[in-house]
């Protein structure tokens, strides 16, 4: 969607200003005559000077804030608050030096993570900035947009993880779960608070709670412990509408409360819909807390300047874990960099605070490059298909059996129902404008031909794009009398994604194109008409199976068709990172959890309490969730050390022991399935019971992730300089010597060796050391064993040598087995090239 923005064509004037130098920061800012005249957007700017979280002193009469990386800031000392303000009267100085007031809005101070601000103003302007001493960069403003119950069963939470905690009530005990997203429903019972034991009071957590303003209601419960809005952004840019995304932390999309309770809701909430129970819902993490940071609104997205300062204010606030479903619409505006922008330079300074980071890698699969998380510092997840799948069937008159989606009941038992197409029973041939076989409106179609039928509806593009939907095709025809409903879809574009919709009456999709040739064949044969082409006898018969109970696959997790894939990129030319990407997979298709009531971001949700959606966004919450069972056992492990947990842990094997598999398309257009590689999983589908227990662990730093900014090819040491304040005196001498737990190296000539350093987080081991890689690239490890006591660090290195060059990536792994049961795996990626 298009950034829309106030047309604010507006002649300044001239105005002429005495030169007077002033200091600012580091920096003198000189004042000039200025002529201003233009479009007002938002820019996101970064000045000279350390945010809250790594000032280390220097400026008279304030001392240092930033703390070791163990450690915890107290962000209301009053060396933090006076700082704090500090930065801000600065911001407000250079803009009022700058520009007369009335000509700009500022809209945010960021001081706790970046040092600077988002603006209002006219591009012209914006260059004045950018030419102005102090100033190091400014960014215009660009859209994010949001990446869109039985998962605890399948992840082995209750009866493998849930336990050591204390049980499903004490798992996640004492750990704030911090969401961007597009606010909360707080009175969903997937939050409620009076059927489970009172929670008790979290002196680290120190976010507020407004108040709705509608019914000065708070929207806090004390399992939700924080909720807040921001929308500046929103507002000045004209896209804000109160009226439907509404000012304040109410979710008036679903999206928000979808993804907090598959993260943190409360443990056996029955999912009832239509007067059917699909089971029980909870969270991965049942006993942890909320807390609300709405930046995302239903029509447009969000905007990076409101997303920063939710992410800013959340830190600053003391969540453990946040939780990102949103990735954005476009690359930056002026950034070549994929890791440096102020997004992810926001997301580096809250690892740097001790938050894990849960990101969604985006749902533009299953296409390569088509991840939207880039970071090293933030846990990419792809989206899994779990074991779960629901089918239905078609059964025609002429004894043909066809294959569909919907939950729907069953027709009569042993009773076959007429079918009437909703094109010949049309009112009157004047409504064929309002698209009638959709089945959109029941007041275009002849209820005395629709009444005790099955009603025949096509799947058009309207119901691709969100104008039309299954909910409504079912009101059509229960309004009609009808017996049940079927949508025949007659062609398919590349992508459509097809998911069972929950429906009152019985109904099915028939998505195989060729399969609803079968029933349009069958029948127009069974239907004859008169000259006109008036039908004189509907003879064509059939009846829908029972589509409520799920079918369990042992074939699961496989990697969802729209789940992003890697190769990971450095830049906006799409050059290849030295990092894999994505991270991690976990279960995003077809998750049943929490709605809003007002929510509209899936038309075939509007009003219900739960839903069933998919996207990269349903998977992000389930690593927070269990990234918060990992901190509650290891409450002072770093968010690397918790990522590598989830990582090393990780399977490549589904439920049968075959190696993953990954949804692509084929030739034709039409889903198969292929081996998946690394590129689609990242390490592989995680497994949380092992996670709490890795053995091993690959530790990083704040200063570890400059060292790979400042060894990645392409990245100006300036530029990093301006977005972490750091200079480049640290370097690993290839970004591929971060450690992670992965090796990648996208440009392999001759031989390379990298290095990596593993913790030892359990008792006395021996691990022995095995290596496995794709013919095309020899790999070797050293040494070939070794001994860890309890707490100790060694090096390791994986050397990698080029046999052939194939043009494609090979891939493999190297395993790390311990004497006393641990196994912790990292995979390998490369490229051969000849030179």
């Amino acid at each position: 969607m298009e950034q829309i923005l106030w047309d604010t064509r507006r002649t300044l004037g001239t105005r002429s200003v005495n030169m007077r130098a002033m200091e600012l920061g580091c920096a003198v800012v000189v004042l000039f005559s200025l002529l201003i005249a233009g479009n007002a957007e938002i820019y996101i700017v970064t000045v000279i000077g350390e945010p809250v979280i790594s000032y280390k002193g220097g400026v008279p009469g304030f001392e240092a804030t930033a703390v070791e990386s163990d450690e915890t800031i107290d962000v209301t000392s009053e060396l933090v608050t006076s700082y704090s303000r500090h930065l801000e009267m600065k911001h407000d100085m250079l803009l009022s030096l700058l520009f007369e007031h009335g000509t700009y809005k500022k809209l945010y101070s960021y001081r706790h993570l970046i040092n600077g601000f988002a603006v209002h103003i006219s591009p012209e302007q914006a260059e004045v900035l950018r030419q102005a001493p102090g100033v190091k960069s400014v960014e215009r403003d660009w859209k994010v947009r949001r990446l869109t119950t039985h998962t605890p069963q399948f992840l082995g939470l209750p009866t493998g993880v849930w336990p050591t905690g204390g049980g499903f009530d004490r798992a996640g005990e004492d750990i704030v779960i911090g969401f961007v997203d597009s606010g909360i429903f707080p009175h969903h019972p997937s939050f409620a608070t009076h059927n489970v034991e009172p929670y008790g009071p979290i002196p680290k957590y120190r976010g507020k709670c407004e108040v709705d303003p509608d019914t000065k209601r708070n929207f806090c419960n004390g399992k939700i412990v924080g909720a807040q809005h921001f929308a500046e952004a929103a507002i000045a840019a004209g896209s804000f509408n109160p009226s439907v995304d509404f000012a304040s932390p109410l979710d008036g999309d679903g999206h928000g409360s979808h993804t907090a309770a598959i993260a943190a809701g409360n443990n056996g909430i029955p999912v009832r819909m239509h007067g059917y129970e699909f089971g029980k819902a909870s969270g991965m993490a049942p006993r942890a807390r909320v807390a609300v940071y709405k930046a995302l609104y239903r029509l447009f997205g969000g905007f990076v300047a409101d997303v920063v300062a939710a992410i800013d204010q959340a830190v600053h606030d003391g969540v453990d874990i946040l939780n990102l479903s949103v990735g954005p619409n476009s690359p930056p505006a002026t950034t070549k960099t994929t890791f440096l922008n102020p997004f992810d330079a926001a997301l580096l300074s809250a690892v740097k605070a001790g938050v894990f980071v849960a990101q969604a890698a985006g749902n533009g699969g299953p296409f390569p490059k088509s991840l939207l998380s880039y970071s090293p510092w933030i846990a990419s997840v792809a989206a899994a298909i779990d074991d779960r799948r629901y089918k239905n069937h078609l059964t025609l008159g002429n004894g043909k059996i066809l294959p569909g989606i919907g939950l729907s009941p069953s027709t009569h038992f042993n009773r076959t129902f007429t079918l009437v197409a909703a094109n010949d029973v049309l009112l009157d041939s004047s409504v064929v404008k309002y698209s009638p076989s959709d089945c959109q409106r029941p007041e275009v179609l002849n209820k005395n031909l629709v009444e005790g039928n099955i009603l025949l509806c096509g799947y058009s593009f309207n119901f691709v794009v969100g104008t039309a939907s299954i909910k409504k095709v079912s009101e059509t025809a229960k309004s009609l009398g009808a017996i049940g409903f079927v949508l025949a879809v007659e062609n398919v574009s590349p992508g459509t994604k097809f998911d069972p919709v929950p429906v009152s009456i019985p109904g099915i999709l028939i998505t195989e194109v060729s399969k609803s040739m079968d029933l349009i064949e069958y029948y127009n044969t069974s239907t004859s008409r008169d000259w006109t082409g008036r039908v004189k006898s509907f003879k064509a018969t059939g009846s829908i199976g029972d589509g409520l109970m799920p079918i369990l696959h042992k074939s699961a997790p496989q990697v969802a068709l729209f789940s992003a894939r890697g190769p990971n990129i450095r830049d906006f030319n799409f050059q290849d990172a030295d990092l894999l990407k994505p991270d991690i997979l976990a279960p995003g298709s077809l998750i049943w959890a929490a709605w809003s009531p007002n929510g509209t971001d899936e038309a075939n949700y509007v009003g219900e309490g739960f839903a069933m959606i998919s996207g990269t966004s349903m998977a992000a919450p389930h690593i927070a969730g269990i990234a918060a069972l990992v901190k509650q056992k290891h409450p002072h492990w770093s968010p690397a050390a918790i990522k590598s947990a989830l990582m090393t842990t990780s399977t490549t094997l589904d439920r049968a022991e075959n190696p993953l598999r990954a949804q692509q398309y084929s030739g034709s257009e039409t889903v198969t399935l292929v081996t998946a590689t690394p590129f689609d999983y990242g390490s592989g589908h995680v497994t949380p019971r092992a996670a709490l227990d890795p053995g091993l662990i690959f530790d990083a730093a704040y200063e570890d992730y400059i060292g790979f900014l400042c060894t990645t090819p392409g990245i100006d040491a300036h530029e990093i300089k301006n977005y972490t304040s750091l200079p480049c005196n640290y370097t690993m001498g290839r970004p591929s010597n971060l450690n992670t737990p992965s090796i990648t190296i996208s440009h392999l000539v001759g031989t390379q060796t990298v290095t990596r350093t593993v913790t030892n987080v359990a008792g006395l081991e021996t691990y022995v050391i095995s290596t496995r890689m794709a013919p095309a690239i020899a790999v070797e490890a050293n040494p070939p064993a070794m001994t860890l006591k309890p707490g100790a660090s060694r090096k390791f290195s994986v050397t990698l040598t080029a046999r052939s060059v194939t043009g494609t990536y090979s891939f493999g792994e190297v395993l790390l087995k311990g004497s006393r049961g641990h196994k912790v795996r990292i995979p390998v990626v490369a490229m051969a090239y000849d030179r």
